[in-house]
């Protein structure tokens, strides 16, 4: 029986580096970590209630609510959301000059 030889394999080192030189890739990966914070931000109150949705144009964060009532509360904390965003959003080069705060885009 003739042994085959597997030599042209691709490792999996080869196909991360590649994905990371992808400019989509690198934005959506700086964006997951961006999403990670909001907890942090946002505190245990309105972290449970509400989420990162997605990143409009213009440096605008979506971000889905529980409720009506919850949206109404970050918008009046938005002010002190973007300070406390500040220093996340330095340390991975995000440009968010504003928060929109949307009932209709959260999903259990």
């Amino acid at each position: 029986m003739k042994k085959i030889l597997y030599t042209d394999f691709v490792g999996t080192d080869e196909i991360i580096s590649k994905l990371l030189e992808e400019k989509e890739f690198k934005r959506a990966m700086t964006r997951s970590n961006l999403y990670k914070f909001w907890a942090k931000v946002a505190g245990t109150k309105f972290a449970e209630k509400s989420r990162p949705y997605s990143m409009l144009g213009g440096g605008v964060m979506v971000i889905a609510c529980q409720n009506s009532i919850v949206a109404q509360e970050l918008m009046l904390k938005k002010m002190q959301l973007l300070i406390k965003f500040k220093p996340y959003l330095e340390s991975l080069k995000i440009y968010v000059k504003d928060l929109k705060f949307d009932a209709k885009k959260w999903e259990e």
